[in-house]
C-alpha cells in the first residue's frame, strides 16, 4: 500500500495540521512516511499544502508531481492541484469553499460539508479532523487508534482535554462525507 496525498487551502484552514496528524498516525502504525509542507508567507490566510505519502515499503522522494488523493478545501487549491490528480484517483473537497466544483470524469469525487458540521459542532478548530475523518471513511489507509496516538503525540500537554472532541470530529466526518 502506497498513498501520496496532496491537501491544499488557505492557512488557518489546520491543513498542515491534518498532514502532520496523517504522518505522525503512520509512523505510529510502523508505516514509511513523507510530511512535506508549503506555505506562503502569510500562514494564516495565505494559501498552504502538504504532501504527504503514507507507505508499507520505504518512500524514495517526497517530491511528487502527481497524486493518488488531493483534500481540498479552497477554490484556487482545486483549480490547481485537480489536473495533478492521477487517473481513478481521489478528490475531496469540502463544500463551503468551493464555487466552481470538480470536473474530471476519470477521478472519484467526494465532497463534505466540513465547515457546516464544525459550526453545528459548535467549534471551528475541528473543521479538519472532521475533513480527515471523511478521508478515511474513503480511504481507510490508517485506523482511529493511530490517529489518537497522533494527537496525543502532535498536541501540546495542556490541550490533551480536546482528544475526544477531535475524536468524535473524526468519526463525524465519516458519517457525513459523500460520493458524487
Amino acid at each position: 500500500m502506497k498513498k501520496e496525498i496532496i491537501i491544499s487551502g488557505f492557512g488557518g484552514q489546520g491543513v498542515l495540521s491534518m498532514g502532520k496528524i496523517l504522518a505522525y498516525s503512520g509512523l505510529m502504525e510502523g508505516k514509511e512516511v513523507t510530511w512535506m509542507p508549503a506555505y506562503g508567507p502569510e500562514q494564516r490566510g495565505g494559501t498552504a499544502n502538504v504532501t504527504v505519502i503514507v507507505s508499507d515499503d520505504k518512500v524514495s522522494s517526497p517530491i511528487l508531481s502527481a497524486y493518488d488523493v488531493a483534500i481540498i478545501l479552497n477554490q484556487p487549491s482545486l483549480e490547481k492541484f485537480e489536473p495533478k490528480l492521477k487517473p481513478g484517483g481521489i478528490l475531496i473537497y469540502d463544500g463551503y469553499g468551493i464555487i466552481n466544483p470538480p470536473t474530471r470524469s476519470d477521478i472519484t469525487v467526494y465532497r463534505i460539508n466540513a465547515m457546516d458540521k464544525a459550526a453545528e459542532m459548535k467549534n471551528a478548530k475541528i473543521f479538519n479532523m472532521i475533513v480527515l475523518g471523511g478521508f478515511l471513511k474513503v480511504c481507510p489507509i490508517l485506523s482511529s487508534d493511530g490517529i489518537e496516538k497522533a494527537l496525543r503525540k502532535t498536541l501540546p500537554e495542556r490541550h490533551h482535554s480536546l482528544i475526544p472532541l477531535n475524536m468524535q470530529a473524526l468519526e463525524e466526518g465519516g458519517n457525513i462525507i459523500e460520493k458524487l
